[in-house]
């Protein structure tokens, strides 16, 4: 098992526009039933929102790891070294409706205080649901206009999550 130190928020140093945008991240939630869920994503970000530290998160309303979300208080957002982006990449494209996807990756399920993440995360965010908003079309402004017919020619416009990060978790071997 991994040894992870608590780092403070503010303490964080790593860049969020690599650990999302490039390296990408776990979107993870445990249901009321106990049963585990992730996705992987690419687009998100972390800031200060209403004085608190904060991660937000975006998940299409198809996806099913969406209902172990709206189904938790809690959720993590884990980010991975280079060796494992052939499992990121399997579970981005592949549903847990379908089969057990985790079962077919190389990652281990564990958790924090009963907040699922994996052991082989090199950083975790631990994360408590504030505020949940669906975007829509009218939110585009101006040029933004045309990111509308790019992202969401489906019209599956995806729901925002603002979380609290209540901790991080940085892995230490």
């Amino acid at each position: 098992m991994s040894e992870y130190a608590i780092v403070l928020p503010e303490d964080f140093d790593q860049s969020c526009f690599k650990l999302i945008g490039k390296e990408w991240m776990l979107v993870t939630a445990k249901n009321q039933e106990g049963v585990l869920n992730t996705m992987t994503a690419s687009w998100g970000g972390m800031g200060v929102m209403w004085g608190t530290d904060v991660a937000v998160t975006v998940i299409r309303p198809q996806r099913y790891t969406k209902e172990f979300i709206d189904d938790s208080e809690m959720f993590t957002l884990s980010f991975y070294d280079d060796t494992f982006k052939q499992d990121l990449t399997y579970l981005g494209s592949v549903s847990g409706r379908e089969e057990d996807k985790i079962s077919k990756t190389r990652l281990t399920p564990t958790d924090a205080n009963g907040i699922p993440y994996f052991e082989e995360a090199k950083i975790v965010f631990i994360c408590k649901k504030l505020y949940k908003q669906p975007m829509n079309p009218e939110g585009f402004i101006g040029d933004a206009k045309e990111l509308d017919e790019q992202w969401y020619s489906n019209k599956d416009y995806h729901i925002m999550y603002v979380a609290e990060i209540e901790q991080i978790l940085v892995r230490q071997d």
